[in-house]
């Protein structure tokens, strides 16, 4: 009778089933991260819209309240594909040590700290560089166009 702990290689099922199940929740999160900024342009764009059909361009900061939100929002999906990036490769440096075991293959989770996925996150290009960019353009539109 073989041991199933030695049982866990690359070539094994359940760590392709395992791997895949990670790869699978990494691609909604970033999945999710573009529908944030999808989102966002919808709703920023409408709001703009009826600011310049009032004629009233000091609302127009009102676009800012969903910029951020959705800012927050990209950034806690970022957060989560990072950490579920970590532990997919946690994983695989366990099975590539030798290390890993039948439990790991039930453990689907983050890993590292949420927190610092965050911060790490809210400081990435993808979102200050898309964020960012939307606030100047809703100032330049309140500024230049709506005034």
């Amino acid at each position: 009778m073989t041991n199933p702990e030695s049982a866990l290689t690359e070539a094994s099922p359940s760590v392709q089933a395992h791997l895949g199940i990670l790869q699978s929740v990494i691609q909604r999160m970033a999945g999710n991260s573009t529908s944030c900024k999808t989102w966002c342009i919808t709703v920023v764009s409408a709001l703009l819209v009826i600011v310049a059909e009032q004629g009233r361009p000091e609302s127009a900061r009102i676009a800012l309240v969903p910029t951020l939100l959705f800012l927050a929002l990209d950034a806690y999906y970022l957060a989560l594909e990072k950490a579920y990036r970590a532990s997919y490769g946690v994983f695989v440096q366990k099975l590539h040590s030798g290390t890993a075991k039948a439990a790991d293959l039930y453990a689907v989770e983050p890993s590292g700290s949420h927190s610092r996925h965050q911060v790490e996150a809210l400081k990435s290009f993808s979102v200050w560089g898309f964020y960012g960019t939307l606030l100047v353009l809703v100032e330049l539109v309140r500024t230049v166009v709506l005034e």
